[in-house]
């Protein structure tokens, strides 16, 4: 990217839609830290310069202020669907991937990705590949057709490591995830 020019618009995209079979309830309305999870992911690509936030949801109706909804009506079938049904309500230039259920990401792994002027990237945690993921509009279909069952962009990006930056995002949060109600006592 040109250092006089201002940065292409980013969406924000939460995947929320599924059941949280291992957590007993969907994970979007679970309450951490006096927040929803939902309500948490938005505010974390809000704080890191998205320009639009879009909540995928499925399982439960969602109401999210500060962000659109779309619903998956395909949600049961896994991440994939709601991952395709995400990238096609995007409008923006990119999109920054995360799943709701990783409340201690932190903001700047989202600015890293913004800033690394690359059109596919990926957050690393000690070398290992993690969340936010950066994904160019251009990318969007062949992302979508390999995005099956629980499989979200991790197929393509596997298949095409020649196009993916990889963004050391160490000492920004933690990628850890939520599966169960006592994963949140960490």
């Amino acid at each position: 990217m040109d250092p006089g020019t201002a940065p292409a618009a980013t969406a924000g995209l939460v995947l929320a839609a599924g059941v949280g079979r291992r957590f007993g309830k969907p994970k979007a309305d679970v309450l951490f830290e006096g927040e929803r999870l939902v309500d948490r992911a938005v505010r974390l690509l809000r704080d890191g310069g998205c320009a639009r936030v879009i909540v995928v949801s499925g399982a439960v109706e969602l109401r999210v202020p500060g962000a659109t909804v779309v619903h998956n009506p395909r949600w049961a079938t896994g991440m994939g669907s709601s991952l395709t049904t995400g990238l096609a309500a995007v409008h923006e230039n990119a999109a920054v991937v995360v799943p709701v259920d990783m409340p201690w990401l932190g903001a700047e792994a989202v600015r890293r990705l913004h800033g690394c002027g690359a059109r596919l990237a990926i957050a690393t945690y000690d070398g290992r590949p993690g969340h936010p993921v950066l994904l160019g509009a251009e990318y969007f279909p062949a992302v979508a057709a390999t995005a099956i069952g629980d499989i979200g962009a991790r197929k393509f990006l596997a298949a095409n490591p020649e196009l993916v930056q990889r963004v050391p995002c160490d000492g920004t949060g933690s990628p850890e995830d939520v599966d169960t109600p006592r994963d949140l006592l960490r």
